[in-house]
């Protein structure tokens, strides 16, 4: 990658790694600085300017740079900072949206929230009685009464390697079993 300092042209290779520092150590408290008037946060901006400067090393074979390494250092930490506020903003929405639905969920009382629940859980004792004996018994052991797949083997007199096999099978079944109610468990194990 050739980079062109004012007044000093010089080649940035993988090898080259005095530039690259020479670089960093001249652009980042400016750079820092207009990220945080960005940002309006010193910790983000410090990680977007060492975003940038992560990606510069890790494309530096490939990236040509045709104007000055400070005019290509700026506007990419522009392009980061406005992407990283971008994604907070849609993360903000979605989170505002879940919240309005999880609270209108509860203040319609008898309505879909509440049958959604009641769904949901017989739903899971009808899965749950589908799966067969041994895998059901290894499924209860792990997750109702906790036991370590260790204790389950000793207890089952089986191999650990069974308890493991017999794991997998029980999710898989219950994940087909309750693909209709995976986002709403999602949403409930987050709250």
């Amino acid at each position: 990658m050739e980079l062109q300092h004012p007044g000093d042209t010089s080649l940035l290779e993988k090898e080259d790694v005095l530039t690259f520092e020479q670089a960093f150590k001249t652009h980042f408290k400016g750079l820092h600085a207009y990220a945080c008037t960005i940002l309006k946060d010193e910790i983000m901006a410090e990680e977007m300017v060492q975003n940038v400067f992560c990606k510069l090393w890790e494309k530096s074979g490939d990236i040509r740079i045709k104007q000055t390494i400070s005019g290509y250092l700026y506007r990419a930490v522009y392009h980061e900072s406005i992407n990283y506020l971008r994604h907070q903003k849609v993360k903000a929405t979605h989170q505002a949206h879940t919240q309005y639905q999880m609270s209108n969920n509860r203040d319609t009382g008898n309505t879909s929230g509440k049958v959604t629940m009641r769904e949901l859980e017989e739903k899971l004792a009808k899965a749950l009685s589908d799966l067969p004996e041994k895998c059901r018994t290894v499924f209860q052991l792990s997750r109702f009464e906790e036991l370590k797949y260790q204790e389950i083997a000793d207890k089952l007199d089986i191999s650990v390697k069974t308890v493991e096999n017999q794991m997998g099978k029980a999710l898989k079944l219950l994940r087909l079993n309750l693909v209709d109610f995976l986002p709403l468990l999602l949403i409930l194990l987050h709250l």
